[in-house]
């Protein structure tokens, strides 16, 4: 899975200095928020509480 994101940013920043597009640097950011949103959702509990037991982790 690194190397999917790895990939995600070398054409993020390829693609920004090719096209002038400064915007495209956020889509690694966007990735690995919906991975993660993704990861949690996987989780056989629901989802807030899935937040509260993440939160409550030490």
């Amino acid at each position: 899975m690194l190397y999917v994101f790895l990939v995600i940013t070398i054409l993020s920043v390829v693609f920004t200095f090719r096209l002038k597009k400064p915007l495209l640097l956020s889509i690694p950011f966007a990735s690995i928020f919906v991975y993660m949103i993704v990861q949690i959702a996987i989780v056989p509990l629901g989802f807030f509480e899935t937040i509260r037991f993440i939160a409550g982790l030490r």
